[in-house]
């Protein structure tokens, strides 16, 4: 197990420092996503965690929250790479379908979801889950990669011989729907990523 965490750490650095050699800092842009998020306060949930770099950002200040992805090998990986920095008793990981989300009305107060809108096949539908579970005075985090950082990352999987494949609502159509249910938007870009804060209660 130890040697399985030791390779998931490897393959952890070497794709942030691959990203790093495109122009790209993985950990930059986390943090400016989360320091845009601040306070933080309540309950936590991140929808799509991935390989778990904005996992691993949230369980390095401290913050106990859930994390759930519908793929278990991507999870996997997060989950080792979460105990390799020894930060694992901060995360509950589950493999949940964001369609379809097992908790209660209001069961969240902040609620993450980092580089996974491009992916969402049926945004609307998960949107629709999100606000279903958001708090009252809760908040939801969506960030995506901007046009520059489609680009990037586009070129670095095609460098690869793999296909970055993005599609589905842009954050400005997802912020727009937002809006029309009664969240006060708030929208903040750095280089490489669009950020949108969408507040419940209207202030």
């Amino acid at each position: 197990m130890e040697e399985k965490i030791s390779e998931n750490r490897k393959a952890y650095l070497e794709k942030i420092k691959l990203y790093m050699d495109f122009g790209y800092d993985i950990e930059k842009e986390r943090r400016f996503i989360l320091e845009k998020s601040y306070p933080l306060y309540g309950e936590i949930l991140e929808v799509g965690t991935g390989k778990g770099h904005f996992t691993l950002e949230l369980a390095k200040e401290g913050n106990n929250f859930i994390s759930l992805d519908v793929s278990k090998q991507e999870q996997d990986f997060a989950r080792q790479n979460v105990e390799s920095f020894g930060l694992e008793k901060f995360v509950d990981f589950r493999i949940e379908d964001a369609e379809h989300l097992s908790f209660d009305d209001n069961s969240f107060d902040i609620i993450f979801s980092i580089n996974a809108v491009h992916h969402f096949i049926n945004p609307l539908k998960i949107l629709d889950e999100l606000i279903r579970i958001i708090s009252f005075e809760g908040k939801i985090i969506l960030s995506d990669f901007s046009k520059e950082g489609l680009e990037l990352i586009s070129k670095i999987h095609a460098g690869q011989g793999r296909e970055h494949k993005a599609g589905g609502m842009n954050l400005l159509a997802m912020g727009n729907y937002l809006k029309d249910k009664g969240f006060r938007i708030e929208r903040h870009s750095s280089r490489f990523q669009d950020l949108l804060i969408a507040y419940h209660q209207i202030i």
